[in-house]
């Protein structure tokens, strides 16, 4: 009686089993970038150390999925598609890439790493989504970046970056492809800024 009692557990099992859904395959994407194996482009180096820090985000872009606003304050995300990284992890890791192939500040650190450094550069993520409107389909990246002294924790300057970069496309690879594109725009004007900044600072504590 056991042993068919057993056996009558087991089939239920396997019957329960083979009515679950079966999970949606999901492609996986890393965040693209054109501009990674350019060799840099400036001789002068910082004196300076730079820490890096992971951008504050809201929970709608906190995460794996691949936003879009197809209209209005609507936001959703790609279906069977995510990336690698949460968005404010994948920017995070590129703002390193980027720095280290420009060259000029080669002291560099993460926020993992919890490092002292000399600045420090923060902000915040305010859009990482593609977006249609009257004018087509567009990949915006909204950054919101601080300059802020390491010791002291005082900011010393502040910049909001958008790049708005038009898709001739709807599929999410060429999606994903403008996001690299997007993202490597951002991440010049970022570099630059950040460079310029920190050097002005090292400049006014010379003088003094």
């Amino acid at each position: 009686t056991c042993r068919y009692l057993a056996l009558a557990f087991a089939l239920s099992l396997g019957s329960a089993c083979s009515i679950l859904p079966k999970a949606e395959p999901v492609d996986v994407y890393r965040l693209p970038s054109a501009s990674a194996s350019k060799a840099p482009a400036h001789s002068s180096v910082a004196s300076w150390s730079l820490r890096l820090n992971k951008p504050l985000a809201s929970q709608a872009l906190d995460n794996p999925r691949i936003a879009v606003v197809p209209q209005g304050d609507l936001i959703s995300s790609y279906k069977g598609a995510r990336w690698s990284d949460p968005a404010p992890l994948l920017l995070r890791n590129r703002m390193l890439d980027a720095f280290q192939s420009d060259g000029r500040v080669p002291r560099l650190s993460a926020d993992d790493n919890n490092l002292q450094a000399d600045y420090e550069l923060a902000g915040e993520l305010q859009a990482f989504q593609s977006e249609y409107s009257s004018s087509g389909l567009a990949v915006v990246i909204r950054y919101d970046a601080r300059l802020v002294e390491g010791r002291s924790q005082r900011i010393l300057a502040s910049r909001r970056f958008e790049v708005r970069q038009a898709l001739n496309a709807e599929q999410v690879p060429a999606v994903v492809s403008g996001f690299g594109a997007a993202n490597d725009r951002l991440m010049a004007q970022l570099v630059d800024w950040t460079v310029a900044q920190a050097n002005q600072m090292q400049a006014q504590v010379k003088n003094q």
